[in-house]
């Protein structure tokens, strides 16, 4: 297909999109709004659907396991679910006497958003939940691997809004095959624009002239210090680096261990599956054979990790990844960067002090404002690192790929997209979530006057530095 039919395909699919919106919104409940989330939930949550898409995107995507991609499908998508159970997203939302002004939720119109090919399916549907129940239509564009579980995805979905007499048009996608072309005219036509994945494609939406949330790249570095419980820090590092084979942007990266607790935390480490490596040199030259990451390693099982860096035989047979012990940072170090893959940077550390510097260093060169996990009892010390780190969040004592995108057990909004505010470039410094899918109109009423006098504001300012 040339460029022109590209283009005119595209805006044909925005322009029911847009259609289908309107009525939407012109013929919308909040019952309404939540039955076609509850519906788009459904069709990724029950259980045969949701092992055929998990099946489905690991065979055309080659990246992680079919397993913790069954449990990232319904753990994200109930997450989710019971964040925007009782969420007001229609009609009047607040009002407010003492301002005298009433909050109106209404909808953004038709969302742009696109998905990485490391979670084709989680990613989509927590898109398309959020659109649905703040009164939005979306338009969906995959990474070229991710198009099957996308479209088998929309399918579901889409008998699951016969079963509700629900406009197919309100969830749909650039058809395949993908390009530039398609995914830039959508970028440009689409109300509001949600991008998690390529960096290269962040960019693109904040200079597309449309409204854009897009999501930073990942590094995530987290510190293990002398007072930390080393066995379940080991166990909690394994469990979240391992997970779906390192796909998530909150994998860790980096291990950075304080030297008093080095070798006993190694020792548990190794407990857990993780293999102590000190040829940087070789890892380096395997992992990136010719200057770009080794696709035989990304987001691979463990015996497919070990055999493509030539270190099966050379680790335990029961090893799950290897912490390659290294002290470079920055490009010329790659190690130091987002591996995607069963493997982490260690790196040493005299003190906390040091830990903290090493962080930054690290967070310098690749992932500023994702996230930073600490491994510790000593609860000033998170507040220390979010003091100083350019970080957006902090993760404690947690496995940090769980942890990040929302948990059971902590506050964060369920999400498969991370903002890191200012630090990474991104408009937002929260987990992507509903709220971002809606706006407000604002009836101001007239109130009592509540004019200051001056010597109210400037009393306290006069005394230390006089009129």
């Amino acid at each position: 297909m040339n460029a022109p039919d590209a283009i005119a395909q595209v805006d044909a699919i925005v322009a029911r999109a847009h259609a289908a919106q309107k009525a939407y919104e012109a013929n919308g409940s909040q019952a309404r709004y939540d039955r076609a989330a509850q519906a788009a939930a459904w069709a990724i949550m029950e259980p045969a659907r949701n092992r055929h898409l998990a099946e489905l995107a690991v065979e055309t995507t080659g990246l992680g396991n079919v397993a913790d991609k069954i449990i990232k499908n319904h753990r994200k998508t109930l997450g989710l679910m019971r964040d925007i159970a009782q969420a007001k997203t229609y009609g009047v939302i607040a009002e407010d006497d003492e301002t005298g002004i009433t909050t109106i939720a209404r909808p953004m119109g038709v969302i742009g958003a696109v998905v990485p090919s490391t979670n084709p399916a989680a990613t989509p549907a927590n898109n398309i939940i959020n659109a649905l129940k703040c009164g939005n239509a979306i338009v969906l564009s995959p990474s070229p691997k991710g198009v099957p579980a996308c479209e088998v995805l929309l399918g579901y979905i889409h008998a699951e809004f016969d079963k509700i007499g629900e406009d197919h048009d309100l969830v749909q996608m650039v058809p395949a095959p993908g390009s530039k072309d398609k995914t830039q005219r959508l970028l440009e036509i689409s109300d509001l624009i949600v991008v998690t994945g390529s960096q290269n494609n962040v960019k693109r939406a904040y200079t597309s002239g449309t409204p854009a949330l897009a999501v930073g790249a990942g590094n995530v570095t987290v510190i293990v210090d002398e007072t930390s419980d080393l066995r379940a820090a080991a166990e909690k590092i394994t469990a979240s680096k391992t997970f779906d084979n390192a796909t998530s942007c909150s994998s860790e990266n980096a291990i950075v261990v304080v030297d008093a607790i080095f070798e006993p935390f190694m020792a548990e480490l190794a407990m857990t599956g993780g293999a102590h490596v000190t040829d940087v040199v070789k890892i380096v030259s395997k992992l990136w054979p010719d200057g770009h990451l080794n696709r035989a390693v990304i987001a691979q099982d463990a015996d497919k990790m070990l055999a493509a860096l030539g270190m099966a035989g050379e680790v335990p047979a029961d090893t799950k990844f290897l912490a390659v012990e290294t002290t470079g940072i920055g490009p010329e170090h790659p190690l130091s960067g987002e591996k995607l893959s069963r493997v982490a940077a260690l790196y040493r550390a005299r003190d906390f002090e040091d830990a903290m510097a090493i962080t930054a260093r690290i967070l310098a060169h690749q992932g500023a404002g994702h996230s930073v996990g600490l491994h510790s009892t000593v609860d000033a010390r998170a507040i220390a690192i979010g003091q100083v780190i350019p970080t957006c969040r902090v993760i404690v004592n947690q496995a940090h790929c769980f942890a990040t995108g929302g948990a059971f057990n902590n506050g964060m909004p369920f999400s498969l997209s991370m903002g890191c505010g200012s630090w990474g470039g991104n408009s937002i410094d929260d987990n992507l979530h509903w709220k971002h899918f809606m706006q407000t109109t604002k009836v101001i009423r007239e109130i009592p006057p509540r004019e200051p006098k001056v010597e109210d504001i400037f009393a306290a300012y006069w005394d230390v530095a006089g009129r």
